[in-house]
């Protein structure tokens, strides 16, 4: 009965840990599909002319606090005039 119990569960784990394999495979594979799909975005913004180094740039800042923007602009500002920039 022992061996039966032991089979059992190793079965069980084994088919959570390959649900598990399989579920991370397929974020894997979405993320590509996703990341495929900026690339396609950021080629077609070139292709009619935009600066994608900008954009990406953009984007950033987008995700940031404005108050951390703010922050970092000022002290920039400042190192910039101390250089005479």
């Amino acid at each position: 009965m022992n061996d039966t119990v032991t089979d059992a569960t190793y079965r069980v784990t084994a088919d959570e840990l390959r649900q598990f394999i399989e579920r991370f495979e397929r974020l894997e594979a979405e993320k590509k599909d996703i990341a495929d799909q900026q690339k396609e975005v950021m080629a077609e913004a070139k292709g009619r002319g935009y600066d994608t180094k900008v954009m990406r740039k953009v984007i950033a800042l987008r995700k940031r606090d404005r108050d951390d923007i703010a922050e970092e602009e000022a002290v920039l500002e400042m190192y910039k005039e101390a250089l005479g920039m």
